[in-house]
């Protein structure tokens, strides 16, 4: 039984965060770490995984994720090529001086508020993304000052979302780290294949009815509605893909279309079609 994995990380002597740029499009790594994490990352479409939140994202990600909170790896079945830069620092990062210096003041409520997942869109994930692709040009002491510049755009910028409404969810995963590893492993990889809650709960050792209250408990949402939303977001990262609405519809695990129709409409407020040509038209545009 696979379970969330706690990544070590380690760091080069002398630095206080780590740069690099990971690929593990065919790796389902749903993992932790107490070192917080920015993650910016370029694709067609891809799934956004942070605690108990899940949805899309559309040519480009900038995620900000506080320590110990699960997630899985923003790239994973990525279809095209893409590039992704990480940036994760050390859980003393600068010692006591964002906590107490008048001038850190936004930047600590930024790293507080990671601890639920940001994600930051419009202008600011741009600008972002042009100052995170100069990092690996400049010296070690000019990245880090170059990266608290950064930091202090994503603080004072409104153009965020926050992806978890509580920290209950990440201390429930954490305190259960086998069952949650192997239930979103098990969704992640049969998503499209008719998951069998009475399958995945013998797998985690429960009775299908102490798994549906478990699950219920951990996600506020029934295991039905947990997969059938990570569906149509994937079905919505297809149809961002130029894959048609029928296929799209098999591909991703319904028998019925019409039934696809409904449920798409129900989560995203739009029917396939029209996502599609609205999504096209968009991209003509740009």
């Amino acid at each position: 039984m696979n379970e969330i994995q706690l990544e070590k990380i380690e760091f080069e002597p002398g630095k206080s965060f780590k740069l690099f740029s990971p690929r593990l499009r065919n790796t389902f790594l749903w993992h932790y770490h107490p070192q917080i994490e920015l993650v910016y990352v370029e694709a067609d479409a891809g799934i956004r995984h942070v605690g108990t939140h899940i949805s899309g994202y559309t040519h480009s990600d900038l995620v900000f994720i506080g320590g110990n909170l699960p997630h899985l790896n923003f790239d994973y079945r990525l279809r095209n090529d893409y590039h992704q830069i990480v940036i994760q620092l050390k859980t003393d990062f600068l010692g006591t001086a964002i906590s107490t210096a008048r001038e850190f003041a936004m930047i600590h409520e930024l790293f507080k508020s990671a601890d639920y997942g940001i994600s930051f869109y419009g202008e600011t994930k741009k600008i972002v993304a042009g100052e995170l692709k100069q990092l690996e040009k400049l010296a070690s002491f000019d990245q880090l000052i170059h990266l608290i510049k950064i930091f202090q755009q994503l603080a004072v910028s409104k153009e965020r979302v926050v992806l978890n409404n509580d920290l209950s969810s990440r201390d429930f995963i954490l305190k259960d780290k086998i069952r949650m590893g192997a239930i979103y492993e098990y969704i992640g990889v049969h998503y499209d294949r008719k998951p069998d809650v009475n399958l995945v709960a013998s797998k985690v050792h429960l009775t299908t009815p102490a798994f549906c209250r478990y699950f219920k408990r951990q996600t506020n949402m029934t295991f039905t509605d947990f997969v059938n939303q990570y569906r149509i977001e994937r079905a919505k990262n297809l149809l961002m893909q130029d894959q048609n609405v029928t296929e799209t519809c098999y591909a991703v695990g319904f028998e019925s279309l019409s039934y696809f129709n409904k449920l798409f409409n129900k989560i995203v407020g739009d029917n396939p079609s029209n996502f599609k040509r609205n999504w096209d038209n968009h991209i003509k545009r740009i």
